[in-house]
């Protein structure tokens, strides 16, 4: 219809006795109405309809009307286009939502693996032991002085694990299907729910592990060398070997308990003990000070207190240079 409006009706009579064959030239009229590449192909049609009717003579009015049933099926047709176009576009709209909604499923998919796989980092200093860490599972780890425990923020979601640097104490909350697992550098830790200690390089470059409860696998990363290791066992793992033995030493987890007894013992075992559990840095002036055995349970005192515990029992006497004591025969 829009094109119907474009010309007036005397146009439409001269358009349509040129294209009926009447007139031949191609006044500016006409001209412009084969330029319009939808009036063209209306025009096309119109000679073919008179090319397979040359035998017969031309009536403009009939001419007039083919014109505007042409126009009319012309109309139509772009509106059926303009259908599908209109449908090619929801069609295309919905492809790309489609797509959006995909890549924002993605999205959200990849940012919450970035977050489950974020990490949560717990440390401790020279003058810091005994540093809970309470996980998810219900399972309970003590850091000791100089120690670092890394797990992931969504720990219990797929797995337990966790990487350990240093020494902790371990009380892990059973699951029989999901084996809590240690990395502890050299050294695999694997059990289900028990309680142990773990260093991760004692004086050797050993792992070593002491179980107090249940059972525990101390394996090497490639799980080539491996030792299962029950209540008292101590394994110890490093590139060469995997060995266990059993735990003589009554003071073991004092680290953690605070608590030293002793039967008998030489004062060089106990100043050892009071560094490792106090931190304390205890150095005898005369060597044969280190010989004297001691009997007396320390329990959570303060460092002058223990200090003055031993002075008074070997008949010392004591300086102190910076964090260092200094015992002394009187």
């Amino acid at each position: 219809m829009k094109n119907r409006e474009k010309y007036t009706d005397e146009q439409w009579d001269e358009l349509a006795s040129f294209l009926s064959g009447e007139i031949t030239g191609k006044p500016e009229l006409t001209e412009e109405f084969i330029r319009d590449e939808g009036l063209q192909k209306t025009g096309m049609k119109w000679k073919e309809i008179k090319d397979m009717n040359d035998n017969r003579e031309i009536d403009v009015d009939k001419a007039w009307k083919k014109v505007t049933d042409r126009l009319d099926q012309a109309e139509t047709e772009r509106g059926e286009i303009r259908k599908l176009t209109i449908g090619n576009i929801i069609l295309r709209v919905a492809a790309l939502g489609l797509i959006l909604v995909t890549l924002g499923t993605g999205s959200f998919l990849l940012y919450n693996k970035v977050q489950f796989q974020k990490q949560l980092t717990l440390s401790t200093g020279p003058d810091q032991k005994n540093l809970l860490v309470e996980l998810n599972d219900g399972s309970k780890i003590y850091l000791n002085r100089n120690s670092e425990l890394t797990y992931k923020k969504n720990f219990g979601k797929n797995d337990r694990s966790v990487h350990l640097s240093g020494e902790a104490f371990f009380q892990i909350a059973p699951d029989q299907d999901k084996p809590f697992i240690i990395d502890a550098g050299n050294a695999n830790v694997k059990v289900v729910g028990t309680s142990f200690n773990v260093i991760t390089e004692n004086q050797n470059s050993e792992v070593e592990v002491f179980v107090k409860t249940g059972k525990v696998l101390l394996s090497d990363t490639e799980n080539i060398r491996a030792v299962e290791l029950i209540p008292g066992d101590i394994g110890k793992i490093d590139a060469l070997k995997a060995e266990k033995t059993v735990n003589t030493d009554p003071n073991y987890l004092s680290w953690n308990t605070g608590l030293l007894v002793y039967n008998g013992q030489s004062l060089d075992v106990v100043l050892k003990d009071l560094k490792r559990v106090y931190n304390m840095d205890i150095v005898a002036d005369d060597k044969s000070i280190l010989e004297n055995r001691w009997t007396s349970p320390i329990d959570n005192q303060s460092e002058e207190t223990i200090i003055r515990l031993i002075c008074a029992s070997f008949n010392l006497g004591y300086s102190k240079d910076g964090n260092v004591y200094h015992l002394s025969k009187k």
